[in-house]
């Protein structure tokens, strides 16, 4: 087997962007990472995500990152398989914490196994569907978060 790295770089460069767009509210960013008919089904301990098309995707994720939202998604051990010029899935641990100050300051911290298909549009590879199952979750109430810088409050 041969691994195709420059697709493999390509890729893992997507899924980080996408993390990194949604902590930030980016949504332009995020709106050019779908293809258009993407899908999604995020299964959670609290929560169950399931959307199909890119705008709906982008304007679901508008609704969530906002400026009374705290976030931080990280990615990390992908194992990608690229299996032609315009095909691939990968595998990615999602390591993240969310804290809503909008429903008293409710945080949920876990960890859960993406599972992605990508496909390569106009020379660009672009998430089709993405779906995760929680590893754990933890959901509790932090009385004092204690905040001392806060990017979508100040940016969003």
């Amino acid at each position: 087997m041969s691994l195709r790295l420059e697709d493999i770089e390509l890729i893992r460069r997507l899924k980080c962007t996408y993390s990194r767009a949604i902590d930030t509210g980016d949504m332009a960013t995020v709106e050019r990472l779908f293809t258009e008919n993407a899908t999604i089904d995020y299964r959670g301990g609290s929560y169950h995500v399931q959307l199909s098309g890119r705008a709906a995707i982008v304007e679901a994720l508008r609704g969530m990152f906002v400026p009374s939202f705290v976030g931080s998604h990280t990615v990390h051990m992908p194992v990608i398989d690229v299996y032609d010029d315009d095909t691939a899935d990968g595998t990615w641990t999602l390591i993240d914490y969310a804290l809503n100050l909008a429903e008293g300051n409710k945080t949920t911290v876990g960890t859960a196994i993406y599972r992605d298909r990508y496909a390569k549009q106009d020379g660009r590879w672009l998430i089709a569907h993405s779906e995760y199952d929680r590893v754990y979750e933890r959901v509790y109430t932090d009385p004092a978060p204690g905040l001392t810088a806060h990017f979508l409050g100040e940016h969003v």
